[in-house]
C-alpha cells in the first residue's frame, strides 16, 4: 500500500499521520507481505485501525498510554486463549496492539437497526458474553494479576457527590438520602475481573452472529456487577430497565462470588450512580455541542446527545433507585429531570 497517498487522501493532520505511519510500520513488521491495506472505520482521529491481511482482517490499537495497551494485551493473551467472547491477541509491536477482528457490525448499531425480537436475542448474547468473560477470568486467576479499579476514597466520593451537582441545578432529593451509607456500600473490595467500559459500542457481531466484547484497555478488578451496569446504563441502549434486570438475573452465573441477591442489589446501586455520571456527561456535552440525531450518535459511537437517550437514562436510574432504600430518595430527582427532558424530546 502507498501509505503517503493514503494519508494525503484522508487529509490527516500531523498527529494522525504520524500514528498511521507507526501502525503501518508495526503491521509490516508483524505480518510482512500479508498486509494489503489499513483502513480507519472510526475515522482517522481514532486510535484503532482495521488491518487487511488478504481475506482476513485484524484490529490495531495505537494508544497514547502504553501501560493500558500492555494491560489490554496481557488480558487478551490470558483470556482470549480460553474465551471466545473476546478477541485474541495477535501481537504487540512498538506498543501497537494487534488483535483478532471481533466483527464489523457494532452492538450499538445492531440494537439501533433491529426490531424488538432481534434486540432481545442480541441483548441476551451480550449479557452471556460478559458472564463468560468473568468465568474465564476466574479460571485463569486474573485476580492475581490485575490492578484494582475505583478503590480509592476519592474515587468513590466523586461518584457519590455527583448527586450534589444535580441539587445545585435545582433538582430535589427525597428525604432520607444518606451519602455516608451509600459511600460504604459502593466501597467494595476488588475481587472480580471486570472489562470496564461496557458501552454497547465496545462489542461487535461477526458474520455468523457471534458477539464479542473488545477494548479491554481499562480492565481490572472490582465487584463484577459494574460491567453490566455499564451496559444497562448506556444511554443509547434501547431495552428498558425491567427487561435488562430480568435478563441479567436469569443469566446470572452461580459461580460468581457471593449470593445472587446480594450481587443484584449491588448491581442496582451501582447502576444508579453510573447512570448519574452518564447523565452529567451528556449535560456538559450538550451545553458544548448541542443535541444530535440518534443515527449520528450511534454511527459515531458518541455520547448520547439526544433527549430521548437522556430520558432513557433517567428511566433506568429511577427503576434501579427504587430497588433500594439507599437510593429510593433519588427517584424524585431523576423524575424531575425526566419531566424536563420529556418536554425537550417532544419539541425535538
Amino acid at each position: 500500500m502507498d501509505i503517503e497517498a493514503t494519508i494525503a487522501e484522508m487529509d490527516m493532520d500531523k498527529e494522525d499521520a504520524d500514528r498511521f505511519r507507526r501502525v503501518h510500520a508495526a503491521a509490516q513488521t508483524l505480518f510482512g507481505d500479508r498486509l494489503t491495506r489499513i483502513s480507519t472505520p472510526g475515522g482517522s482521529y481514532r486510535a484503532s485501525y482495521r488491518v487487511h491481511l488478504g481475506d482476513v482482517t485484524a484490529i490495531a490499537s495505537c494508544r497514547d498510554n502504553f501501560r493500558r495497551t500492555r494491560v489490554e494485551a496481557f488480558a487478551l493473551r490470558k483470556l482470549g486463549a480460553v474465551c471466545d467472547a473476546m478477541p485474541r491477541c495477535l501481537g504487540l509491536t512498538d506498543d501497537v496492539l494487534f488483535q483478532s477482528d471481533a466483527g464489523q457490525r457494532r452492538l450499538n448499531v445492531a440494537m439501533f437497526e433491529e426490531g424488538d425480537a432481534a434486540r432481545q436475542q442480541i441483548a441476551a448474547k451480550s449479557v452471556e458474553a460478559l458472564f463468560s468473560i468473568h468465568r474465564a477470568a476466574r479460571a485463569e486467576e486474573m485476580h492475581k494479576y490485575m490492578p484494582p479499579l475505583g478503590s480509592t476514597k476519592a474515587w468513590v466520593t466523586r461518584v457519590v457527590n455527583a448527586v450534589r451537582k444535580l441539587e445545585k441545578q435545582g433538582a430535589k432529593i427525597g428525604k432520607g438520602f444518606n451519602r455516608f451509607a451509600v459511600f460504604e456500600a459502593l466501597s467494595v473490595a476488588p475481587r472480580q475481573f471486570v472489562k470496564w467500559d461496557c458501552r454497547s459500542g465496545n462489542a461487535a457481531l461477526d458474520d455468523s452472529g457471534k458477539l464479542r466484547w473488545f477494548d479491554f484497555e481499562y480492565c481490572g478488578l472490582r465487584h463484577g456487577a459494574e460491567d453490566f451496569a455499564w451496559l444497562i446504563a448506556d444511554e443509547s441502549w434501547p431495552l428498558d430497565a425491567q427487561t435488562m434486570f430480568d435478563m441479567v438475573r436469569d443469566a446470572y452465573d452461580p459461580d460468581t462470588p457471593g449470593t445472587r441477591d446480594a450481587w443484584l442489589d449491588y448491581l442496582s446501586l451501582y447502576t444508579v450512580f453510573h447512570a448519574l455520571q452518564r447523565l452529567q456527561l451528556m449535560q456538559s456535552e450538550v451545553a458544548r455541542r448541542g443535541w444530535k440525531s440518534k443515527r449520528k450518535v450511534v454511527a459515531r459511537d458518541d455520547v448520547g446527545l439526544h433527549p430521548d437517550f437522556a430520558l432513557q437514562l433517567c428511566n433506568v436510574a429511577m427503576f434501579f433507585a427504587d430497588r433500594s432504600r439507599l437510593t429510593a430518595p433519588l427517584v424524585p430527582m431523576f423524575d424531575e429531570v425526566a419531566r424536563e427532558l420529556a418536554s425537550v424530546a417532544d419539541a425535538a
